[in-house]
């Protein structure tokens, strides 16, 4: 069974990258549910990155400003320490490298009140042609792997354990109703 110390949140924070950083495909963009401006959905998550106003400011140097164009693009997020929120040093999401940029982008960006630095961004060269088992997915939009998960599951007799991990790992909606649908009643 996978430990995880997830807080019950629907956006990602700066915690969920102390195992490292994670590159995600965005799945779009829209007006934020929050006190950050906007909310970018993450293909296979349920929780939204808010990003604040120092990285929107990259992704449209980098993207453009039209979030049509961002869908489907992939960035690295990881955790800074440094990020500081007023006097306070708390820590926050930063984005390391970005699909569709030919080179490293070097852009200012307002800091604190009154000063810039310089955050560079790498190019993430593109997805493998090749998938791996965990992320092949079907026309239906189930994993192959969960697909095969769930038979083995069903086979050994442990889909009730399975399914308990799928809710417990914050599995989507979808993969639950699938795995759901096969369970013996």
């Amino acid at each position: 069974m996978k430990i995880t110390a997830e807080p019950r949140s629907d956006q990602w924070n700066a915690d969920d990258f102390l195992g490292g950083p994670r590159t995600f495909t965005v799945a779009g963009v829209k007006d934020g549910a929050a006190e950050q401006k906007y909310d970018i959905a993450l293909e296979g998550e349920a929780r939204a990155w808010r990003p604040p106003l120092t990285m929107i400011r990259v992704l449209i140097t980098a993207w453009g400003d039209e979030s049509e164009a961002w869908t489907g693009r992939r960035v690295t997020l990881y955790q800074d320490p440094s990020v500081r929120f007023g006097r306070d040093v708390i820590g926050g999401i930063r984005i390391s490298h970005l699909s569709h940029i030919a080179k490293p982008l070097n852009i200012k960006v307002t800091t604190t009140r009154g000063k810039r630095e310089t955050v560079t961004v790498q190019p993430l060269p593109d997805a493998p042609k090749q998938a791996t088992d965990a992320v092949v997915v079907n026309r239906g939009g189930i994993p192959d792997k969960v697909k095969a998960d769930t038979e083995k599951a069903l086979a050994d007799g442990t889909i009730d354990a399975y399914f308990k991990y799928l809710v417990e790992n914050d599995a989507p909606a979808h993969i639950l109703n699938y795995v759901t649908e096969r369970m013996p009643s």
